[in-house]
């Protein structure tokens, strides 16, 4: 059944994922394309999409995955799946760890787990840089590459306009969010692609 194989692939990715939602991203990517269930493309799309979505990224990121694989069951399948492995994890913490979480053992632990987090967070803005600012269609496909002058544009004038503005502290980051959404509609709303 094809919705309790969305449920054991998005536990295995939630239980193996330490970081957040976005270090998700790269086990998605590679689980769900493997698969033949999703295209790279509209998986792009979702995560665009889980981005701007209220809630958690993770969580919408499974509902969209499992409603275009599978439809509602899907998505409640890839949602329970993705949540599960975090709640057991946590009620474990809740009863057994919490004694033992001040001890330099445990303490060490988390210092090299938050240095591969960091790796994959990288490697997740890497990646999905270089599929939309350059338009290719697989990171290893370099013959499909066809630079998107209009969104490298964007980003390097927003991301210069981030650290100037941000460091004097005259405006928030919220306001560079919405600077990237105006401009990206109001450029790709209008000028053919």
């Amino acid at each position: 059944m094809l919705e309790l194989r969305l449920f054991w692939t998005f536990f295995k990715i939630g239980l193996f994922t330490i970081g957040g939602g976005h270090a998700m991203i790269p086990l998605i990517m590679e689980e769900l394309v493997a698969e033949g269930w999703l295209e790279q493309e509209v998986l792009l799309d979702f995560i665009a999409i889980s981005e701007s979505t209220p809630g958690p990224f993770a969580v919408n990121i499974a509902t969209y995955a499992g409603q275009e694989v599978a439809g509602i069951g899907g998505a409640i399948m890839c949602t329970l799946g993705v949540v599960l492995p975090s709640l057991i994890i946590i009620i474990l913490i809740a009863k057994f760890f919490s004694r033992y979480m001040n001890r330099p053992v445990v303490q060490e632990v988390f210092d090299h787990v938050s240095g591969s987090v960091t790796g994959l967070l990288f490697s997740v803005v890497l990646t999905v840089g270089i599929l939309v600012l350059f338009g290719m269609n697989d990171i290893y496909d370099v013959g499909s590459f066809k630079p998107d002058w209009i969104a490298i544009g964007l980003f390097l004038g927003l991301l210069a306009l981030s650290f100037v503005k941000i460091k004097k502290k005259k405006l928030p980051p919220i306001a560079i969010i919405l600077l990237s959404a105006l401009g990206g509609v109001l450029l790709y709303g209008f000028i053919p692609v």
